[in-house]
């Protein structure tokens, strides 16, 4: 593991030995580069620290720039440690405040901005879509036909309303993936091109429905920008507004916005994918040449936040607590416990997920751990990001476990590096007494 923070150290008076510092810190709970949780508390200190070397071997030359990893047990954060380096010439090493790109983990957080409004009794989860939202009244299901001839594509009425209910769980039926037909409209319709989310919903109400609301999961980020957009009409505010106001401000979350002050960019984890000859090269568009800047036009709860991984902490502590953290209340226990049901097990098994997982209200839900194939606990929930971010949080175990990383990986290219999130969760559950 990486050596010890002389800033972390400084003010306990323990030896700056590398050679045994991760023993002793580890046995006497005290900070590695952070936090090291004492042994002893249901935390093996010896697996532990399989985990922090797993971590150290895969963020060398060769392997990922760097990472960060926070895993709290019963209250406790047991491990508070940065790995490797922010930046691509590997001389700044990650510093445990990196802010990151957390992409889909966004989603967890609107989903929870939707769930806020239903506790307030001004939306119910089998809402018809169009009650909020009139533009899509009378959206129509793909029939048949083709956009290219002349009296466009056929349409018919779908065989039940789309609802909140359907955003939440991806089962809206938008026409999201490549080999739907009506696809090729709604990529002509640009949603991600709009200046705000008025204006995406627009554009996706036009398109037909590729299936039925209810009959599919399609996980995109089409539901999560519409979800959004029903937070502003039915609040009366604009969604990165009311995210600041009623979560991240409430929360303690000082670094989780859309974008990041210039005063703070220096902190911004460089953004990797695997370029010729197999070296990590700066990753391509926006989100990576101009770090910091907004990722959309909009405010995108689907993938547009930036996080640090102790904000983070903040919002699955208030998650595992059943909606409550330092005595600020945002959630209800039974909305929290309704948030990580599986809604999906009228599709079992539902295609886009692993064997053995469902998807609650906003996140993925272990069902099956055996068929699964890796060790969690039913009832285990969280989500991951596109540039290799992962959270699970465990209310059997009382367990969080946080892994953010910057790569981007192309699942069909020779000698891509291998994502970690599976063993990264088995060796956090193995450490378990």
């Amino acid at each position: 593991m990486n050596p010890p923070s002389t800033r972390v150290l400084a003010g306990v008076g323990l030896v700056r030995r590398r050679t045994a510092a991760t023993a002793l810190l580890l046995g006497l709970g005290l900070g590695l580069a952070g936090t090291v949780g004492a042994a002893g508390r249901g935390v093996s200190a010896e697996r532990l620290a399989r985990l922090g070397r797993f971590l150290q071997a895969g963020t060398q030359p060769g392997g990922h720039l760097g990472a960060v990893a926070l895993v709290a047990h019963r209250g406790r954060v047991v491990l508070r440690q940065a790995y490797g380096h922010r930046d691509l010439v590997r001389q700044a090493p990650m510093p445990l405040d990196a802010i990151f790109r957390i992409y889909s983990m966004s989603k967890p957080i609107a989903s929870v901005a939707l769930l806020m409004l239903l506790e307030e009794g001004r939306v119910s989860l089998d809402d018809p879509l169009a009650q909020h939202l009139p533009e899509f009244a009378g959206q129509q299901v793909w029939a048949g036909g083709s956009p290219g001839l002349a009296g466009g594509p056929a349409g018919r009425a779908p065989a039940r309303p789309l609802t909140l209910r359907h955003l939440l769980t991806h089962t809206a039926g938008f026409a999201t993936r490549g080999a739907d037909p009506a696809h090729a409209l709604l990529e002509a319709a640009a949603p991600s091109d709009a200046a705000s989310l008025q204006d995406f919903a627009r554009r996706v109400a036009s398109v037909p429905l590729a299936a039925d609301p209810g009959t599919r999961f399609a996980y995109d980020g089409v539901n999560t920008e519409v979800l959004g957009r029903v937070v502003e009409v039915v609040a009366g505010e604009d969604f990165g507004r009311f995210l600041q106001a009623r979560i991240f401000t409430p929360l303690g979350m000082k670094d989780t916005a859309f974008a990041v002050p210039p005063a703070q960019r220096h902190r911004i984890a460089e953004l990797s994918a695997l370029g010729p000859g197999g070296r990590l090269v700066q990753a391509p568009g926006p989100s990576s040449l101009t770090p910091g800047l907004a990722l959309n036009l909009y405010p995108s709860g689907a993938g547009g936040l930036y996080s640090t991984a102790d904000d983070y902490l903040r919002f699955a502590r208030m998650l595992l607590a059943g909606g409550e953290l330092a005595g600020r209340r945002l959630l209800g226990r039974k909305t929290v416990a309704l948030m990580q049901l599986n809604q999906l097990a009228h599709l079992d098994p539902v295609a886009g997920l692993a064997a053995g997982e469902g998807f609650g209200l906003g996140v993925s839900v272990v069902v099956d751990p055996a068929r699964r194939g890796r060790l969690a606990s039913a009832g285990a929930y969280g989500w991951s990001g596109a540039a290799s971010t992962y959270f699970t949080v465990d209310p059997q175990e009382q367990l969080i476990a946080i892994l953010l990383m910057q790569h981007l990986p192309q699942d069909d290219l020779p000698g891509e590096l291998p994502k970690p999130g599976v063993k990264f969760q088995n060796l956090v559950y193995q450490a378990l007494e």
